[in-house]
C-alpha cells in the first residue's frame, strides 16, 4: 500500500482557513521554536550530541544568561532538550535532544539544506547584477 507523502490534516488547502484558531501542525511546530534563541540552541546542541551550560553559552554567541536559560527551559517543557545533572559537587549540567528533539532535527536539516541553496542562489544574482 503506497505511503501518502500528504498529511490528511494538513493537506494544501483549497478554502479558506481560520489558520490560528485552528490546529494547524506546522504553526504548532514552529511555536516550539519561534523564539529567536531556540533554533541555534537546539543547533548547537545537536552538532555536539549535548552540551554543559557554559559551552553553550560560548557556542551560540550574543546570547544572555537570562535568555539562554528562559530558552532552555521552555525547550526542556516541551521535550525537544532534557538536563542532566551529575551528582557532583558542584553538579555538572548537560543538556542533549530528546527523541522529540531528534525528530524535529530532521526538520532543520532539511530547512538547512534549502537555506544553504536559497544563499548560494541569492549570492549569484547579486555578482550577476
Amino acid at each position: 500500500m503506497p505511503i501518502s507523502t500528504q498529511p490528511t490534516d494538513c493537506a494544501l488547502p483549497t478554502e479558506p482557513r481560520d489558520y490560528y484558531h485552528e490546529d494547524c501542525p506546522v504553526l504548532y511546530a514552529l511555536g516550539k521554536v519561534d523564539q529567536k534563541w531556540k533554533l541555534p540552541i537546539l543547533w548547537q546542541i545537536a552538532g555536539h550530541h549535548g552540551l554543559r551550560y557554559n559551552e553553550l553559552k560560548r557556542q551560540v554567541r550574543g546570547v544572555t544568561n537570562t535568555m539562554l536559560t528562559k530558552s532552555l527551559r521552555e525547550l526542556e517543557s516541551d521535550g525537544l532538550v532534557s538536563r542532566h545533572a551529575t551528582s557532583t559537587v558542584p553538579p555538572e549540567v548537560a543538556y542533549r535532544l530528546t527523541l522529540k528533539g531528534k525528530q524535529l532535527l530532521v526538520t532543520l536539516q532539511d530547512l538547512h539544506q534549502w537555506g544553504v541553496t536559497q544563499l548560494k542562489q541569492e549570492r549569484r544574482q547579486q555578482h550577476a547584477n
